[in-house]
């Protein structure tokens, strides 16, 4: 591994807790560290042991092996996420400081490629609304696909620059903002990213992240939360960013009530990982509370969504299990959506780039339902569907578009699914299978 900066060594020296001979040792060890974040909606038997519970996480494990994720039928059904243990936090603070069984209404304003707004989504009740915003273009495909295997409805992907959302005056109960960071955290996962760390480049990340936040502020409620973090080590983008924060926007740092025995350090304004301390990559973590704010003053615009006929309803609720959700069509895509993604997609589509609205659920042509993917990952699917449940060998195959045997009653439209969990849509012909998995999401081998 390349050594590690001089400068960012001589930089976290202003810390007393900071043990720099044993940072470096830890830097030199190999990184074996795995671990995943389940899936409440999607409960299964795994594939692979889990060897131990993450301690600040209900739902994350660590692994004692990598297996091969890409060719796990259920992580491709959305079962479960890969992520970081430290990043895992943001559930803590966010239990900590929010009351999750009202309905809510979160920003995770850079949100791509979806491990905390696919961890929020599954803090959040059926009623709440999660906006995962991503302002890199080439960034929200992976961000959708990743909330669209979560299976959920009550998410909203959008595009957008952060300084848009300056216009919800009050608007929402929390922020979550993971922001753009110099990387020195990743340096055990990613050692060439050493050698593009530079002491200008923290300084330039800085100034960013205040400008992101700057922007996102008016849209914080009076007493609504913002949990704050980055994948740094640098106090310029952590501890004062945060004391930016309390003396610019007049916010109140929240303290978390961090156990010992996990090895995470506070410090005057945060939560910081350091991996001799934790089993855990770098991180930085902090939670604060807006003491005042302004009233909403957005008028609702103009709808551009169609709300569906009783003809079209009548051809697409034999698909679905929920009665109590929403269903509109935009672009000829029929939306399954709760009341609160509703609301939002109706006030702001004039104003906001959307990418996905609540969950696809496919299109009407002629007579006929054409499912789309999405709806095969959803929880409010209808379970009585005609379905095709494949072994691991099978789905493997599946998911490369691969031709397979199987042995089936069913004839036509069929949810292709695996330990019962949906991966996909086929057409069971009389000599034949058509794979509708799509192309640009295939296993490649």
């Amino acid at each position: 591994m390349p050594k590690l900066p001089q400068q960012l060594l001589n930089s976290l020296s202003q810390f007393e807790h900071f043990n720099a001979e044993a940072f470096v040792e830890a830097h030199n060890e190999e990184n074996k560290i795995t671990s995943i974040r389940l899936n409440p909606f999607k409960k299964t038997d795994l594939n692979f042991e889990l060897n131990g519970q993450i301690p600040w996480t209900d739902a994350g494990f660590y692994l004692d092996k990598r297996p091969s994720f890409t060719y796990d039928p259920l992580f491709q059904a959305g079962c479960y996420y890969v992520q970081e243990p430290g990043s895992m936090v943001i559930e803590f603070a966010l239990k900590q400081t929010l009351n999750l069984a009202e309905p809510l209404k979160i920003l995770d304003a850079c949100a791509s490629p979806g491990g905390k707004s696919t961890l929020i989504n599954s803090l959040i009740n059926r009623d709440s609304l999660l906006i995962a915003n991503e302002f890199v273009k080439s960034r929200t495909d992976v961000l959708t696909h990743n909330l669209s295997k979560w299976g959920t409805n009550n998410t909203v992907v959008t595009n957008n620059d952060t300084q848009r959302f300056s216009e919800l005056t009050s608007y929402f109960d929390a922020l979550v903002i993971d922001a753009p960071c110099s990387g020195s955290g990743l340096f055990r996962k990613q050692p060439d990213a050493i050698d593009h760390w530079s002491e200008e480049s923290v300084n330039a990340c800085s100034v960013r992240q205040k400008k992101i936040l700057e922007d996102l502020m008016p849209s914080l409620k009076e007493n609504g939360i913002l949990v704050y973090s980055t994948c740094s080590y640098s106090a310029e983008e952590n501890e004062e960013v945060v004391k930016w924060l309390i003396t610019e926007f007049d916010l109140e740092y929240l303290a978390l009530p961090v156990k010992k025995e996990w090895g995470i350090v506070e410090t005057a304004h945060g939560y910081r990982f350091y991996p001799h301390l934790t089993k855990s990559e770098g991180f930085f973590c902090a939670a604060l509370r807006k003491k005042s704010g302004e009233q909403s003053p957005f008028i609702p615009k103009k709808k551009n969504t169609i709300e569906v006929s009783k003809a079209e309803l009548s051809i697409l609720a034999p698909f679905l299990g929920l009665s109590d959700e929403h269903i509109v069509k935009k672009n000829n895509n029929f939306h399954l959506l709760n009341l609160a993604a509703l609301n939002f997609l109706i006030a702001f589509e004039k104003q906001f780039y959307f990418k996905k609205a609540g969950a696809v659920i496919g299109e009407i042509k002629g007579k006929d339902m054409v499912p789309n993917h999405e709806l095969a990952l959803i929880i409010a699917i209808n379970k009585g569907l005609p379905r095709l449940e494949l072994n691991e060998e099978q789905a493997i195959r599946f998911l490369r578009k691969e031709n397979f045997e199987h042995q089936s009653s069913e004839k036509g439209l069929v949810l292709v699914s695996y330990k019962d969990q949906g991966l996909g849509w086929a057409k069971i012909l009389p000599n034949r299978l058509n794979n509708y998995f799509p192309n640009e999401l295939r296993i490649l081998n």
